[in-house]
């Protein structure tokens, strides 16, 4: 049930957010806010704490300092509430190989308490909708990256969770599959939904996201629509306009 505090709030909401692997800074006093029914791509070179804020905002990770709010739950004092709105999809996600998709979702549906009845329509529309029916009976084990990237995302969405924490999630997949996962992502943030997608294939944040935040450093040095980043990049660079893969090498440029 949808409280009056989720409906008010932000999807997420960060301030100050901070963790150090030893002398490291991984993030470094980061501050976010992607409103609800937003699809924001979180873009990064490698090593920027991409994965590390994604990590601690799911709670698989502690922070040193800072907040993290999801529909206005603290998600470290309200741990629970957070979580139960919360989905996160790792880029290498962990299946259990003996162990069929309707065994996996009836597995993960009842980890969220769904009820029998509602887990076993959800799960069929989720594997018709990525076209993993036909496999519904076959061991996890044998199955190829991609239909493992996917099964992951069906247990994902399970729950019908409001924020979707996305970390590379078409990383292996095949033409058919990437597209099959993108056009159930739209639809999913269409429904009033939330996503929050980390990605090298900068293409996919160009299409899909609605606003980008670049993270170099363990800080946000830019944000906004593609146009809005176009226009810092182009006056960084006494030019315009330009593909997401101009701006983001502009914007990452070291100084």
């Amino acid at each position: 049930m949808t409280t009056g505090k989720e409906i008010s709030s932000p999807a997420l909401r960060i301030n100050g957010l901070a963790k150090s692997f030893g002398a490291k800074k991984a993030v470094d006093g980061l501050d976010l806010l992607v409103p609800a029914g937003e699809f924001h791509a979180l873009l990064g070179p490698n090593g920027a704490g991409k994965t590390t804020t994604l990590r601690m905002v799911a709670g698989l990770l502690r922070a040193d300092a800072g907040s993290v709010h999801i529909y206005g739950h603290d998600a470290a004092s309200a741990a629970p509430d957070a979580k139960k709105v919360t989905a996160f999809l790792p880029d290498d996600p962990l299946l259990y190989g003996k162990l069929t998709p309707l065994e996996y979702l009836e597995f993960v549906s009842g980890l969220w308490g769904v009820p029998a009845d509602a887990a076993e329509k959800r799960a069929r529309e989720l594997l018709e909708w990525l076209e993993l029916w036909n496999d519904r009976g076959e061991y996890t084990e044998g199955f190829s990256r991609g239909m493992r990237q996917k099964l992951a995302l069906a247990g994902a969405m399970i729950h019908e969770p409001r924020l979707m924490i996305l970390d590379e999630p078409l990383t292996g997949l095949d033409a058919r599959a990437a597209r099959s996962v993108k056009d159930m992502l739209s639809d999913y943030v269409k429904r009033g939904n939330t996503v929050l997608l980390t990605t090298h294939i900068l293409e996919i944040a160009e299409r899909l996201a609605e606003r980008i935040s670049i993270i170099l450093g363990g800080r946000i040095v830019a944000q906004g629509t593609l146009d809005e980043l176009r226009s810092r990049a182009g006056a960084a660079a006494g030019a315009g306009g330009g593909t997401l893969e101009d701006v983001f090498l502009q914007l990452t440029e070291p100084a």
